[in-house]
């Protein structure tokens, strides 16, 4: 580069612990000490951290309400020759984080994006769950929708790993052990943490069990592929409660949805009265 050139800067993606701060990793450390500075989704947060391991940085919050204009402020710095580390709260960014935004405005510009690995709160979850590895889902927080959320478990194809919330727990549990008791699930409480738990079971024993020992924490929730022939069922579920939502009596928008999927229209009375009561617990 000759005296002319302006030097570039990089971006670099920085994983964070999802709970034992000892869960960090050299190279992010050196990082976060060599930057110019850190974007934090939350800078009093973060402060922990670095004070933890006696780092002193310049940082600057990133968050969902800001982060488009941070992005391009950001951006420019980098151009300008700033190497700029980004964290989030816990675990890496971007994944149900903020710094998509920041991400992409760094790529569209040509800047260097170096992204470090680390911890993971779902890939945690998915080794501790003892479920099949080789092909499955992230799918983020769970949708709060009946429909879409019921849709989402019946048709999972690949083991599934998502963040839900400690209120909805049980109920999700419930909608999951309509489709199938016995369906394989761990739930990962507190990962890392000092009260860490991992409880593995049938949808409906672990149902029963948070129902009666309402959760705390932040929970990760690992669930087993739908067994052969669910997915049509959740498919069918699904038409069947846009039906209902459209104005249409459950019992004759069953039996039309039955005389076109050829599952009995009993059947599928039935598991929309359990999803229901299920959301409703």
């Amino acid at each position: 580069m000759n005296g002319t050139e302006t030097p570039v800067g990089r971006l670099v993606v920085c994983p964070t612990p999802i709970g034992n701060l000892e869960d960090v990793t050299l190279r992010v450390l050196a990082t976060l000490a060599e930057a110019d500075m850190v974007a934090c989704e939350d800078t009093r947060h973060t402060k922990v951290l670095l004070d933890r391991h006696s780092v002193r940085a310049r940082t600057i919050s990133v968050h969902e309400h800001n982060e488009g204009a941070r992005a391009q402020e950001l951006a420019a710095r980098i151009r300008e020759g700033a190497v700029v580390a980004l964290v989030s709260d816990a675990g890496t960014p971007l994944v149900s984080d903020p710094g998509f935004a920041l991400v992409r405005a760094c790529l569209a510009a040509g800047l260097p994006v170096e992204v470090l690995p680390g911890p993971s709160a779902a890939m945690t979850a998915l080794v501790a769950s003892g479920l099949p590895g080789e092909s499955w889902r992230f799918v983020g927080f769970l949708p709060r929708a009946r429909g879409e959320l019921g849709a989402l478990l019946s048709n999972a194809s690949d083991t599934l790993v998502a963040f839900e919330s400690p209120r909805r727990l049980a109920a999700t549990l419930a909608l999951l052990a309509a489709g199938d008791p016995q369906r394989p699930v761990a739930v990962c409480r507190e990962l890392t943490k000092l009260h860490e738990e991992v409880r593995r079971g049938g949808a409906a024993e672990l149902a029963e069990h948070y129902r009666e020992h309402p959760p705390r924490g932040e929970v990760v929730l690992v669930c087993g592929a739908a067994p052969a022939g669910q997915a049509d069922r959740g498919q069918a579920l699904e038409a069947l409660r846009e039906l209902i939502d459209a104005g249409a009596k459950a019992r004759p928008a069953a039996a039309a949805v039955a005389r076109l999927t050829g599952l009995g229209a009993n059947e599928l009375y039935r598991e929309l009265l359990s999803g229901e009561k299920a959301s409703t617990r």
